[in-house]
């Protein structure tokens, strides 16, 4: 009896705790072109030179390889601005055949979830997550094994 408690804490915990530990938040919108991001902006353009990309992936949880984008859905296209290198910005499609400017910040690079001081608290977690597994995992074998000999 105590075992299917612990199953079901334990199914309970993987389904609602580690979903909070790895969310990110982010400081501001943006989409990944290139492999850097261009942060969005409150300007728009009207100049619009050639469509250059796409938004290949949306998550405002996590964070992917690609197109990315926190605030845009997959398919949202870029495109170059007239007289404005793609070094500097670019335009990212927006609603009602609007063009929103999105500046050049830096490199994107994927940042691993065990990062800093929060991903110092994370790998505390992971490994007594691991630990409690382990111990249900010896607890249920070791009840069957008995059971068995019983039966």
């Amino acid at each position: 009896m105590k075992s299917k408690h612990l199953i079901s804490i334990a199914v309970l915990f993987i389904f609602f705790f580690p979903g909070k530990i790895l969310a990110t938040s982010w400081a501001y919108p943006f989409v990944v072109w290139d492999k850097y991001i261009y942060v969005i902006s409150d300007e728009y353009v009207t100049e619009i030179d050639n469509e250059i990309g796409h938004v290949t992936r949306y998550s405002d949880m996590e964070q992917y390889s690609g197109n990315f984008s926190n605030a845009y859905m997959q398919g949202t296209k870029y495109y170059s601005i007239k007289g404005i290198s793609t070094d500097q910005a670019i335009a990212v499609e927006g609603q009602n055949g609007q063009y929103i400017k999105a500046n050049r910040e830096a490199e994107y690079k994927m940042k691993s979830p065990f990062d800093g001081q929060q991903g110092f608290i994370k790998i505390i977690l992971f490994s007594v997550v691991g630990i409690f597994f382990n111990v249900l995992i010896y607890k249920v074998i070791r009840n069957n094994a008995s059971n068995m000999k019983r039966g």
